[in-house]
């Protein structure tokens, strides 16, 4: 990871006390939040902390009842922003894989910048097959989405979401709906992901993924950070009695 770029002067995400209500269930209050270029941010605590909120509010998957978000310069939550320019930037792997199940895994990772860049049929499949060997699935170009594990499917996921050249990549719980055996392949190419330099926001309880790739570890709960500091203090000596609680039942 290069010091230089986690050193920058402008941050690549920023979260301005942002506030999400859902009718009268408060998932956001008020979370401050820099993420510079490079940085690997981890986002843990309770269901209901409102961490996956926040990580779909940063692509506009969800608006903020307040508070603002921008990536780089471009703010997310103006309503005349361009949000399909600041999407293609923002790379998104979800927990359910998402892969269009008539689609081989080739041609779903080629989809958008075929559709969205207007880039040809050759190129966006060439693409397609250096991403698929960068996540270790080079034999499964022609392969569709019920032939493969539930740890290729993710691994496809993550190509097809590098596919358009993100600035950024979310992570929203992506290992949760694996089997245990299938959980390192992930999280193996989240690791060369963070070590290229990647800027990573990540929603996971995975803590060997902490200690190995996290600048900070954020802890979350009812809508608000907590804590968040690197991961040798927050799970070695968290401040927060509402962290310390937390981290008894997960460590």
């Amino acid at each position: 990871m290069e010091n230089n770029a986690i050193n920058g002067a402008v941050p690549r995400i920023r979260i301005i006390n942002a506030c999400k209500n859902f009718g009268r269930v408060r998932a956001l209050y008020n979370v401050n939040l820099e993420i510079k270029a490079g940085q690997v941010v981890l986002i843990i605590g309770p269901s209901g902390s409102g961490k996956s909120t926040l990580l779909r509010s940063v692509n506009r998957l969800e608006n903020l009842s307040s508070g603002e978000i921008f990536v780089d310069q471009d703010s997310v939550t103006h309503r005349d922003s361009d949000i399909r320019k600041i999407r293609e930037e923002v790379g998104m792997v979800f927990q359910n894989f998402n892969l269009f199940p008539h689609l081989s895994a080739a041609d779903n990772i080629a989809l958008a910048p075929r559709t969205v860049k207007k880039l040809g049929k050759d190129e966006t499949l060439e693409s397609a097959r250096i991403l698929l060997k960068r996540v270790g699935l080079s034999e499964k170009e022609e392969v569709y989405p019920d032939q493969l594990s539930g740890g290729q499917q993710q691994r496809v996921a993550i190509a097809r979401a590098l596919a358009m050249n993100p600035k950024v990549m979310l992570f929203d719980e992506p290992t949760s709906a694996l089997d245990p055996e299938m959980i390192k392949e992930v999280l193996d190419v989240m690791l060369d992901l963070a070590k290229d330099g990647m800027t990573m926001l990540v929603v996971s309880h995975e803590m060997g993924f902490a200690k190995a790739a996290a600048d900070t570890v954020v802890f979350m709960d009812e809508g608000e950070i907590i804590e968040q500091s690197t991961p040798a203090q927050l799970f070695d000596s968290p401040k927060e009695e509402r962290t310390k609680k937390f981290l008894k039942h997960i460590l």
